[in-house]
């Protein structure tokens, strides 16, 4: 008898904590909705099956030695991993729509409003029993309002890393549960007859003006906001090399196998973190309704300025392009142009809504470099 103790005493089985069971369940929720659903498969299907892993008894993923534990270690601890998938969102996005709209750039910046609306969120929770976020934490679950995995990762490893599991699950969720969220607050925001808006066709841009973009942007940055330059200046140098035209082999490659090996690899780190201990708290379910609510708050606010923009501009804005504003690229986009088809069969808003899409990006950025030079 002592033979088969000591065997079934060696085995996971005989150690299993309920709070692991439940963060299992909870990894398989995620793989469900990755691969069932759909809903952000890149990064859900690794982070539930990190979520898995790290809650295995004895395996040991999460320890020091473990896999795990050199995987976030090397990529998140340090910060490399969000700044490399900035560059390869960089070499993937055509500001175009953008440098032929300027004043798209005001409705990414409104739609960063969630994100400082919701640091005095989190800051007011403390008021409930519970719950005890320091300055730092609330700077941290804020982001999740901008909508932008990499830069929540970023900022939650300088800022909250105990809190980091909660917050990327939040952003990648609500990131996924775009087409769910916005189109109803789009409706509540406005009418028929706004919805039906169509927009003048967007002005061609020059090759020399695209090449100028990432070099001006990183050039203000540096001098207005420091603090954000290595989230700004990655993506930027993605852009220059899709836009220069000479290295389109490297181009390419941050595009394609160099940004899909990091998302394997960010995925399993940020799944490390969903360990029973530190994800199974009341502070978790506070992180997750403070993140619908940044998000809820950002498209709204983004939808408003839209409809502000419109009031005094001389051409026709339709204001649900604003609800792009949130730096989901490209899934806001496309949102808004399937709300806009179903008003009126003839209004194409996706190009229009790329414009505030990718402005969100860069204000995301922005805002994670404010907050990281005010409570960092």
């Amino acid at each position: 008898m002592d033979k088969f103790a000591l065997l079934w005493d060696s085995t996971a089985l005989a150690h299993f904590q309920l709070g692991q069971v439940i963060m299992m369940l909870v990894g398989a929720l995620l793989l469900y909705l990755a691969i069932v659903k759909k809903f952000e498969p890149l990064l859900l299907l690794p982070i539930g099956f990190g979520a898995v892993l790290t809650n295995i008894p004895l395996a040991g993923f999460s320890e020091a030695g473990g896999l795990l534990h050199y995987i976030y270690y090397v990529g998140i601890e340090t910060g490399v991993f969000p700044l490399l998938i900035f560059m390869g969102v960089g070499a993937m996005t055509d500001f175009s729509a953008l440098i032929a709209n300027p004043r798209m750039l005001l409705l990414g910046a409104a739609a960063q409003f969630g994100i400082f609306g919701t640091l005095f969120g989190a800051i007011a929770l403390n008021f409930i029993p519970g719950f005890e976020f320091t300055l730092k934490d609330a700077a941290a679950i804020a982001i999740i309002g901008g909508a932008d995995g990499p830069t929540a990762i970023f900022l939650a490893s300088r800022l909250a890393p105990d809190l980091l599991g909660a917050i990327a699950v939040a952003a990648y969720s609500y990131m996924a549960l775009v087409p769910l969220i916005q189109p109803p607050i789009m409706r509540l925001l406005t009418n028929e007859q706004e919805r039906k808006i169509e927009m003048a066709q967007l002005r061609v841009v020059s090759k020399r003006e695209k090449i100028i973009f990432p070099l001006a942007v990183l050039f203000l940055t540096i001098l207005f906001l420091p603090s954000a330059t290595p989230l700004i200046g990655m993506f930027c140098l993605g852009n220059l090399m899709r836009e220069s035209g000479v290295v389109d082999r490297l181009s390419n490659s941050a595009q394609n196998e160099l940004i899909n090996i990091v998302t394997i690899f960010l995925g399993l780190a940020v799944g490390s973190k969903l360990s029973a201990d530190k994800f199974l708290t009341v502070e978790t379910l506070g992180i997750l309704a403070l993140g619908a609510i940044a998000f809820s708050m950002g498209t709204a606010a983004g939808i408003l300025m839209a409809k502000l923009l419109g009031r005094f501009s001389s051409q026709k804005i339709n204001p649900l392009i604003g609800a792009a504003g949130v730096s989901a690229v490209p899934m806001a986009a496309r949102v808004v142009n399937k709300v806009g088809l179903e008003a009126n069969h003839h209004n194409f808003l996706l190009m229009h809504a790329m414009g505030p899409n990718v402005a969100g990006v860069l204000g995301s950025a922005v805002a994670a470099g404010i907050l990281l030079a005010l409570v960092g």
